[in-house]
């Protein structure tokens, strides 16, 4: 299943049914389970490991070293879970020691051709890089978030479940879960309607969460009423806990506002 012009290091470890399409380079320290296909021209170092059924495109990057300065050559890691698709020219390095040394990206993810996805970021399950997507260093992005073509997300930030970012926005600061963001400097826009309808939401906890936005964003309250809010009304709709759970952790850039 390996091309004979592809280049393959003695000490990395493939599953038989493995398959490394013509001119693909895998680097020593890298582990990559059944089901795996690999295009051509496509470069992986390690330490690295892949998991089951990924499909990645020509001309990606994965496992290189992190574009940061203050990187040693430590032994950092990268590790990608399962069924994620990997288009053209995207670009994941491993972690840094200033952080857990780990860069993650979970499983069933959709990342588009160009996509770059910096040191120490961790990605969830489900979630979608329309082209030309970048990260930097420290994002923490969680299941079932979207984003659009050409976003530019700040290090750092972190990104809510069922959130949703408009095409060639700037994400400076923290997106809570369920909401939608948009504009050169991302202002919130309502929540995402459409992808919770996708994710089976009922209609009346999707008129809750649009209540929950309204007390974060359409009041006069603080936000740590806003937050006292939301915990009122977990109760009622548990999938707001979530939210509550988000706006009260520590954040380094703030929620966007």
């Amino acid at each position: 299943m390996i091309d004979s012009r592809a280049v393959v290091d003695p000490s990395a470890r493939l599953a038989p049914d493995v398959t490394v399409g013509p001119f693909s380079v895998i680097g020593a320290d890298v582990e990559i389970e059944a089901g795996t296909w690999i295009g051509p021209h496509v470069v992986i170092q390690g330490p690295t490991r892949i998991g089951h059924d990924n499909r990645i495109y020509q001309f990606s990057s994965l496992g290189e070293r992190p574009q940061d300065k203050k990187y040693g050559g430590e032994p950092t890691r990268l590790e990608i879970g399962d069924r994620n698709t990997i288009r053209e020219f995207v670009t994941i390095n491993r972690g840094t020691m200033q952080d857990a040394g780990l860069t993650r990206l979970g499983d069933d993810n959709w990342i588009m051709a160009y996509v770059h996805i910096a040191h120490d970021c961790v990605i969830g399950d489900r979630t979608i890089f329309a082209n030309g997507a970048s990260l930097a260093g420290h994002v923490h992005i969680e299941d079932d978030v979207v984003l659009g073509g050409f976003a530019l997300v700040y290090q750092f930030t972190r990104l809510g479940m069922h959130s949703f970012c408009g095409f060639a926005c700037g994400v400076n600061h923290d997106v809570p879960p369920y909401v939608t963001v948009a504009g050169y400097r991302a202002e919130p826009h309502g929540i995402n309607a459409e992808g919770l309808r996708r994710r089976d939401f009922s209609d009346e906890e999707i008129q809750a969460i649009r209540r929950a936005y309204k007390a974060i964003y359409r009041t006069n309250l603080r936000l740590e009423e806003a937050i006292e809010k939301v915990r009122e009304m977990t109760a009622e709709y548990p999938r707001l806990q979530i939210l509550a759970d988000f706006l009260a952790a520590p954040s380094r850039n703030g929620i966007v506002r």
